[in-house]
């Protein structure tokens, strides 16, 4: 049987929730395209993240891995295209630890792109109606952290497994602690990680679909 590994990161920043984690346990056990879909709680906290998420990999096997992260702030749904080797933490992680300027790993390559069908995904969301758009930076901080790790590990060790991260906005029980923030219902964010991931699973050629940025 397929499996597909989706994550997510436990609160951090002093927000007692974090609905990436919440979209990924309400896809807990669920068959998508005769997958099985296996979940985990990621810590915020840099190195020991990317640690547990190749442990899960190695001890799982997954077909497709999706890392879900928060992005408060944004407005929709966003399929990240590209990861850097560079930690640069704003604030400290959950550890108290706030790295900065240094690579991801040590002599690793600049970047890697997501090999997820991003554009497929795009095109679905939107039929769907579900607000979504290509991302190209996840960040410098923990989302980064996990989504450069996890293709390092894929493309290191040459894996064949699909992987990519997708960042997600404040819900709005999230955003009532946030005031001015757009906010997207949880329900239509679990229905977007599982169009998501049945693309992973079904799509073989992305589409040709234009959503790059002029800016």
């Amino acid at each position: 049987m397929e499996r597909v590994l989706v994550t997510g990161i436990e609160p951090f920043d002093g927000d007692a929730i974090n609905p990436s984690w919440q979209v990924a346990q309400a896809l807990a056990g669920e068959r998508i395209a005769g997958a099985q879909i296996s979940v985990l709680e990621l810590p915020c906290v840099l190195g020991v993240a990317n640690e547990r998420l190749i442990a899960a990999v190695e001890q799982l096997r997954p077909q497709v891995v999706i890392c879900l992260g928060l992005a408060g702030g944004r407005a929709e749904i966003s399929l990240e295209c590209v990861a850097i080797n560079l930690i640069d933490a704003r604030i400290p992680d959950n550890a108290g630890k706030q790295p900065i300027d240094v690579p991801v790993v040590a002599g690793g390559p600049v970047g890697y792109f997501s090999t997820l069908p991003l554009k497929a995904a795009l095109q679905r969301l939107r039929r769907q109606g579900i607000p979504a758009a290509v991302s190209y930076t996840a960040g410098t901080y923990n989302c980064n952290h996990l989504f450069y790790g996890l293709r390092h590990h894929i493309a290191s060790r040459q894996l064949a497994i699909k992987g990519g991260f997708v960042h997600i906005p404040y819900s709005h029980e999230l955003a009532a602690n946030h005031p001015g923030k757009p906010s997207m219902a949880l329900a239509t964010m679990i229905d977007a990680v599982r169009s998501i991931v049945h693309c992973a699973l079904t799509v073989e050629e992305d589409v040709l679909l234009s959503d790059g940025a002029l800016h």
